[in-house]
């Protein structure tokens, strides 16, 4: 079985600059990580692999430094890594971001399976997913809790809101995992050690079938964020002294969370 996963760095703290422009996250420089969802994908096609055979490739969109997700994804022990890297790629929305993972996907060749995270922790739109898998006119089905072969196909058991539904899907075909029904292996020593030289394949935009700089970045992305602005903090602190037990019942009172003595 040849399984494609989908991954993505995204940052890993909740301070990141907004491009005033073009109001997008600011990428480069931040502490990232890799999305907590694809981890659970890429476990999912590891034990997909050991059960079955064939190989696992990891790719995602990003500037170079997503390089370092894909580097995690070889120490947990897939098999091959590439990484869409092109400043025309930059600023994309769903659409965009989908079709360029559907450009990457074809040059790749055959594949039986894609596997993405139900969703990312930046965006938090749960689309890429299945748009990926309309561009790619396959069969798909979101926020599985499990998935196990069939014929000529998968099973898959996935969330319907209040339901659960098994659906059988025929390959190739693309299925978003949740969380909670297996756990993340750890990356390992060993494997980091026999993978810290292998290549990661990068493709850019002239490496794609689709040249048109329309599809792409910007260019590509129909929606557009008219104002993106990190919340305000209202948070202060108060350092009591003395009786604190008697100054935080006081503060408490003045504010009318509790009932002040006569």
């Amino acid at each position: 079985m040849k399984i494609i996963v989908c991954i993505k760095q995204v940052p890993a703290t909740s301070k990141v600059e907004i491009d005033p422009e073009n109001g997008t996250l600011k990428r480069l420089d931040v502490e990232s990580k890799t999305n907590g969802y694809d981890l659970f994908a890429i476990e999912t096609a590891l034990c997909l692999k050991e059960t079955v055979g064939g190989s696992v490739t990891a790719i995602t969109m990003g500037p170079p430094q997503a390089e370092e997700a894909l580097r995690d994804a070889y120490m947990m022990g897939v098999d091959e890594c590439v990484l869409l890297s092109d400043k025309d790629f930059a600023g994309a929305d769903v659409l965009a971001t989908s079709y360029t993972i559907s450009q990457g996907v074809r040059l790749l060749g055959e594949f039986d399976l894609i596997l993405c995270g139900k969703q990312t922790t930046d965006g938090d739109t749960a689309q890429v997913g299945p748009a990926l898998a309309e561009h790619l006119n396959i069969p798909h089905v979101s926020w599985a809790r499990g998935l196990k072969p069939a014929k000529d196909g998968m099973q898959v058991t996935h969330d319907l809101s209040a339901n659960t539904q098994v659906s059988e899907l025929s390959f190739p075909c693309l299925v978003t995992v949740d969380s909670g029904f297996c756990v993340p292996r750890l990356p390992s020593y060993l494997i980091s050690k026999r993978t810290q030289d292998r290549p990661i394949r990068i493709l850019t935009h002239s490496d794609l079938p689709d040249n048109r700089m329309k599809s792409y970045g910007l260019n590509g992305s129909p929606t557009a964020v008219q104002r993106t602005f990190p919340p305000e903090s209202l948070r202060t602190r108060q350092m009591l002294e003395g009786d604190k037990v008697l100054a935080l019942y006081n503060i408490l009172a003045e504010k009318k969370f509790i009932i002040g003595r006569n």
